[in-house]
């Protein structure tokens, strides 16, 4: 079972490209779109968030993918986990009454929201994105849902940058992923 594991990880990490100088001077942009043209590694992907979770968690409510690769892969693992999936986007994106939450960013703040009626008091959710560099959107994200009485049980990633820290600033939440890179 663990090489099975340690092989998909491999095949997983074998297609992620970085794109230095993206999208400005000094940034190293990792790009996770060759996972979604590779059937293979889309589906490694989800086995192993699917692993996971059944592992760690007793009952899960629902997968909440933020804004915009969040949503790539978190209806998938809905899907298998058969639960629901919750769209938390930027703010303006949704119709209906919502619910916004504000984070700071390097220069200025942003918002991210979801519909009101999309999480009801005391549920469990699982928060899925690409990756976490700082943590800034996930820590919102995971704001925003407290707000409106969820129990944010974790955080799933495909890729962490682990120099950025963002594990870090997600505490007390616990931050899972699958491949980290220093």
């Amino acid at each position: 079972m663990q090489e099975n594991k340690i092989a998909k990880l491999q095949y997983i990490r074998s297609t992620l490209r970085n794109f230095p100088d993206f999208p400005s001077k000094g940034i190293q942009f990792w790009d996770v779109c060759p996972i979604l043209k590779d059937p293979k590694a889309l589906g490694y992907t989800i086995d192993l968030f699917e692993e996971h979770l059944k592992e760690k968690f007793s009952k899960i409510d629902h997968i909440v993918g933020l804004d915009a690769r969040g949503f790539l892969f978190g209806p998938l693992l809905s899907q298998r986990l058969g639960i629901g999936f919750i769209l938390v986007r930027k703010k303006g994106k949704l119709p209906g009454p919502t619910v916004s939450c504000s984070y700071a960013l390097e220069y200025g703040t942003a918002e991210v929201e979801m519909q009101a009626d999309a999480v009801e008091p005391g549920q469990k959710v699982v928060i899925i994105d690409d990756l976490i560099a700082t943590g800034g959107t996930l820590n919102a994200a995971c704001r925003l849902l407290r707000q409106q009485n969820a129990e944010v049980l974790e955080c799933t990633v495909v890729l962490e940058l682990k120099e950025l820290n963002g594990s870090e600033n997600m505490k007390p939440v616990p931050v899972h992923s699958l491949i980290s890179l220093n």
